[in-house]
């Protein structure tokens, strides 16, 4: 995982990281797996690529797809099905197959059961298509009654689940491209957005209420209002610029350079990723799960989150994730910090962007 600081750069308020897909290999784990390729060849493909390709198999298996991840050494998609049938339409596709054993519908039953019977905070699941299970993980605050709950829970799935112990303690990262501030605290800018023709910006919903004002430094004056704040449940908030604040569509590499931000994007399991913050900068790593359950304690349960293995502090919440010119999440909460590692989830851009009614701007 690459880790850089350098000074921040004083400049017009954008979002917080960048990356550029590169090579890091996924791991293929067992789950029932064949890997028949026969006269076919696997196509070479960019992140995106493998996501919009994923969609497209997703719509034309229905229920015979569970899952896709993306390899980033090999530039492949892997698209898990339920039979031959459906492995061959992946071959003929471009994609690489593999018939594993729990349907989607299964997975999703597995979770309803740990919402329904483990709803305990410092959990998390999310589903794991690299493994074809829903892996639960437990932060260092589940212990006694609560840990043997959980276990016995994930015993009784079976082969559609898996418990994994983290040594942090989930939080939401409240304190976090850009340092913006309010009287509750600092938190990063995500993107920003138009709405309405008028320019804002986007960040983590836990920053801060409806009609709290926002500046880009600590006691300066207010550069905007947030004017739509949602959480627990979902986690981002809109804030509209006053005054003649610039707003390019960018965000800051604390290198002294930019990147453009041009488009949102659907994250992919195995995607390369890259996430800053105004506490800890620019760190790298990869999306390791999708639709991700995060119950964080007092009542604040986030659901349909990306998990990354990203690193993340306090002051980093509502930071950029970024694949290339694309906006992929905004940041959440996790557990670790960025010298022991962890997890982190984040909020999807594009479902922030579809409820809010704005768009990359």
């Amino acid at each position: 995982m690459k880790h850089r600081r350098i000074p921040k750069r004083k400049a017009a308020i954008a979002g917080g990281a960048v990356v550029a897909v590169v090579a890091a290999g996924v791991t293929f784990q067992s789950a029932n797996a064949s890997d028949h390729t026969a006269q076919f060849d696997v196509k070479a493909l960019t992140a995106p690529a493998a996501g919009n390709l994923a969609a497209t198999l997703r719509a034309d298996l229905g229920a015979e797809e569970a899952g896709a991840y993306y390899d980033a050494k090999a530039k492949a998609l892997i698209v898990n099905v339920l039979n031959e049938d459906a492995a061959q339409t992946v071959r003929e596709a471009g994609g690489k197959a593999r018939i594993v054993e729990n349907t989607l519908v299964e997975l999703k039953s597995a979770r309803q059961t740990l919402t329904d019977k483990a709803t305990i905070p410092g959990t998390s699941w999310a589903t794991d298509p690299v493994t074809n299970k829903v892996v639960v993980t437990a932060d260092r605050t589940v212990e006694g009654a609560d840990w043997a709950k959980l276990q016995k829970v994930v015993e009784g799935l079976g082969a559609k689940a898996e418990l994994k112990k983290t040594a942090g303690e989930f939080r939401p990262f409240i304190a976090g491209g850009d340092a913006i501030h309010s009287g509750g605290g600092r938190c990063s800018l995500g993107f920003n957005v138009v709405k309405d023709g008028e320019p804002h910006f986007i960040t983590a919903g836990h920053c801060g209420q409806t009609g709290s004002e926002w500046s880009d430094s600590a006691g300066g004056p207010a550069v905007g209002t947030m004017v739509d704040s949602q959480f627990p449940g979902n986690d981002f908030a809109l804030v509209k610029y006053s005054g003649a604040t610039e707003h390019p569509s960018e965000v800051n590499l604390y290198d002294g350079g930019s990147q453009a931000i041009t488009q949102a994007g659907e994250a992919t399991v195995g995607m390369q990723v890259t996430r800053s913050g105004s506490t800890t900068q620019v760190h790298d790593g990869e999306v390791t799960g999708l639709d991700a359950t995060v119950n964080y304690g007092n009542g604040d349960i986030v659901e349909g989150l990306i998990q990354t293995n990203v690193c993340a502090e306090p002051g980093d919440s509502g930071g950029s994730l970024f694949s290339g010119d694309a906006a992929i999440g905004l940041t959440s909460g996790g557990s670790g910090d960025c010298s022991s590692g962890g997890e982190t989830f984040f909020q999807p851009v594009t479902e922030a962007l579809s409820v809010l009614g704005a768009e990359i701007g």
